[in-house]
C-alpha cells in the first residue's frame, strides 16, 4: 500500500501576506477559495513537488508561526540560495553539515523552513 504525503497545513495570521510571501519564494498558487465566512483555503506547491502546503481561515488550529523545520530538497544549494536571494527572500548563508548543505528562511509569521542539498557541497573534499 502506498501512502503519499500531499498536503501540510501552515499556520499563518495574514492569508494575503502569506500567499504573497510563498509566491515570492517560488511556490505556485493552486487554489484560493473562500468556502464560507469561516473558511478560506489557499493551497500552494513548490516547483517540482508532489506535496503542497495549505493555509487560510479555518484550516488549522496551530498558532501562527508554530510550524518548525519544514524541509524541501534541491539538487544545487548554491543555485537555490542565489534564486531565493534574487527574489528578495531573507535567507541564511549556506551551512554545510556532514548530512547535507542547507539554507534557512522563515515566513512572515516565523514558520521555519530548511532547504537541503542532500549531498554536502564539500563531500568531494572528504578523503
Amino acid at each position: 500500500m502506498d501512502i503519499k504525503l500531499e498536503l501540510i497545513g501552515v499556520p499563518v495570521s495574514d492569508i494575503d501576506r502569506a500567499k504573497a510571501f510563498y509566491e515570492q519564494v517560488g511556490f505556485h498558487a493552486d487554489h484560493d477559495v473562500t468556502v464560507s465566512d469561516a473558511i478560506r483555503f489557499v493551497q500552494m506547491t513548490p516547483p517540482g513537488s508532489a506535496c503542497s502546503i495549505a493555509f487560510g481561515q479555518g484550516i488549522t488550529e496551530m498558532a501562527p508561526g508554530s510550524l518548525d523545520n519544514m524541509q524541501v530538497v534541491v539538487a544545487d544549494i548554491e543555485a537555490a540560495h542565489a534564486d531565493l536571494t534574487s527574489r528578495g527572500v531573507d535567507v541564511s548563508a549556506i551551512v554545510d553539515q556532514p548530512w547535507g548543505s542547507f539554507v534557512y528562511f522563515a515566513d512572515p509569521d516565523g514558520n521555519r523552513w530548511a532547504v537541503q542539498q542532500i549531498t554536502p557541497r564539500n563531500a568531494s573534499d572528504a578523503g
